[in-house]
C-alpha cells in the first residue's frame, strides 16, 4: 500500500499521515562545536599549566566551564532549536536560584560577623 504525501511549498513531500518530520542538522555544525569544546578545554588546562593563582584562576576556570556547558546545552541537547517558552522554563529556575543565593551572601556575612562579635570564637573552633 503506497503512502500518500502532501506537497508543501519549498519543503518537499511530507507524509500525509501526520508523522513528525525530524530536522537533520549538518554534521559540520557539530564538528565546529566539538572543536570549540576542545579549544575551551585546552584553555582551561592552560590555566593550570601556566600556574595562574588566586581569584583570577578560579574566574577563568568558571568562565571556561560555563562556556562549555552552554555549548553542550545549546547544540548537543538541542536547546538552540527549542521554543522560547521551553528555554525559559528550563533556564530561568536555576538562574533564579543563583540570584537568590547572591542575595543571601551578605546575610550570611552579617550572621557570621554577629556571631564572632558576640561569641568571640573563630568559625570551626
Amino acid at each position: 500500500m503506497a503512502q500518500a504525501t502532501v506537497e508543501t511549498s519549498g519543503h518537499g513531500a511530507v507524509p500525509a499521515s501526520g508523522e513528525a518530520e525530524h530536522q537533520q542538522h549538518p554534521i559540520r555544525l557539530y564538528l565546529v562545536v566539538w572543536g570549540l569544546l576542545f579549544v575551551l578545554s585546552i584553555c582551561s588546562y592552560m590555566v593550570d599549566y601556566f600556574g595562574v593563582q588566586g581569584l583570577w584562576r578560579w574566574s577563568l576556570i568558571i568562565v571556561f566551564m560555563l562556556l562549555k556547558a552552554g555549548l553542550i546545552v545549546a547544540f548537543f541537547m538541542h536547546m538552540a532549536w527549542e521554543r522560547l517558552a521551553l528555554i525559559y522554563a528550563i533556564l530561568l529556575p536555576p538562574l533564579a536560584v543563583l540570584v537568590f543565593v547572591a542575595l543571601m551572601v551578605p546575610e550570611a556575612h552579617h550572621t557570621l560577623l554577629t556571631r564572632l562579635a558576640f561569641f568571640g570564637a573563630t568559625p570551626g573552633n
